[in-house]
């Protein structure tokens, strides 16, 4: 398993991402993950869509609320052939109330606790916590990964602004 040193940090401590660096313009990888029913899906369910792929470390902690939240309320200004996914290692009962509570109704969650199959394809797993790291993919209507956030501190949000852009470019 290829790890990467130091790309992020927890409260300004290094970390270690375990999986490949992907570029811009690389194929996105597929994955198996589960939805909130425990029926196991991939990127396929998704094709033919822009795709927003956010991972986040647990959707239980303030920053992971508030991005999820934030993306929720942005998603209803994007058209139908855009799609929101929120990756965490939660369990899907977990992810399902949470969105319940929270009223999530735009983005979709998916866990990746079953075989951590998108930490390990996309380099988002993070060694030292197996949580995956706080980064975002703008993937096209093809499959192509078009932009790539790694949110350097794991306790800081995305720039918002820069990933909803990236998507706008693509439609």
């Amino acid at each position: 398993m290829i790890e990467r040193k130091g790309v992020i940090t927890f409260k300004g401590n290094p970390l270690t991402l375990l999986g490949p660096e992907l570029k811009v313009g690389d194929k996105a990888p597929d994955f198996a993950v589960v939805d909130n029913t425990l029926a196991q899906t991939s990127l396929a369910a998704w094709s033919g869509k822009v795709k927003i792929i956010s991972a986040v470390p647990s959707l239980d902690t303030p920053v992971c609320d508030t991005e999820t939240r934030r993306f929720n309320q942005e998603a209803s200004a994007l058209p139908g052939n855009v799609a929101l996914l929120t990756i965490s290692l939660d369990l899907p009962f977990a992810q399902k109330r949470w969105c319940g509570a929270a009223g999530i109704d735009r983005v979709v969650t998916l866990s990746d606790y079953r075989e951590r199959s998108f930490g390990n394809a996309y380099g988002v797993l993070i060694k030292e916590l197996l949580l995956l790291s706080r980064s975002i993919f703008v993937i096209d209507a093809n499959d192509t990964i078009r932009y790539i956030q790694h949110v350097p501190e794991v306790t800081s949000e995305p720039d918002y602004t820069a990933v909803l852009e990236a998507a706008k470019a693509l439609l």
